[in-house]
């Protein structure tokens, strides 16, 4: 599942007619990379929840076929319902298996195949932390000897919003508007929760400054490469 039902009020006045992730990096839309990512790492089957102008993701993307994907959308309404709240509303679709979930709007190298079997049988997530970027330097958890995601530890990381969710994650709550950090709080005081700390290239494009970066960086290498 991707991501893409944000407003992204950082990057107005850009997102005031296009959506987030449909916006060009590299003449490219950002969930495109993502797409042509995941389609190599083994996932084609991809559900995109929409909400702000979520019209505009079929109309651009279709069904997907010309990235070899199979793509199906989650329509959120009334501003969308937040990243719990949308995953709830697609569960119908993702099914009973657990699942991959990744933002769509962010950059990444990052080697999805290694998360297609991540999650432990008795775990209810796993995520992948990075390291802390400027705008976020106090990170978000720490991480145990044995893997398990913690809130206590010396050294904390950014979550990447690259993560492998089971459905029981889930259990028991409907899909009205929801933050996700709620019930990651309540699977760390469980041990139900795993992460792995990724030291590749990560960026989360939620400004004008880091999609223009980023901008520059793709056409340059388009550019040396072509």
């Amino acid at each position: 599942m991707i991501l893409a039902a944000g407003r992204g009020e950082r990057l107005r006045p850009l997102t005031d007619h296009t959506p987030k992730p449909l916006l060009l990096a590299g003449n490219k839309p950002l969930i495109v990379h993502l797409i042509q990512q995941l389609v190599s790492a083994g996932f084609n089957e991809i559900v995109i929840n929409h909400a702000h102008l979520g019209e505009q993701f079929p109309a651009v993307l279709g069904d997907g076929h010309q990235w070899h994907a199979n793509l199906t959308y989650s329509a959120e309404n009334n501003g969308g319902l937040e990243t719990a709240g949308g995953i709830i509303h697609a569960l119908p679709i993702l099914g009973s298996a657990p699942f991959l979930v990744v933002n769509g709007d962010i950059w990444t190298d990052y080697p999805f195949r290694k998360l297609r079997h991540a999650l432990a049988d008795n775990k209810d997530c796993h995520l992948i932390l990075t390291h802390n970027p400027a705008h976020h330097p106090d990170g978000d958890f720490a991480l145990t000897q044995a893997g398990l995601l913690d809130l206590t530890g010396d050294k904390k990381y950014t979550y990447s919003g690259i993560g492998v969710y089971h459905p029981r994650l889930f259990a028991g709550l409907d899909d009205r508007k929801r933050p996700l950090k709620p019930l990651l709080l309540e699977a760390i005081a469980t041990q139900r929760a795993t992460g792995a700390y990724f030291d590749g290239t990560w960026s989360d494009i939620g400004t004008v400054e880091r999609l223009e970066a980023l901008n520059r960086h793709l056409l340059s290498r388009n550019t040396s490469s072509a």
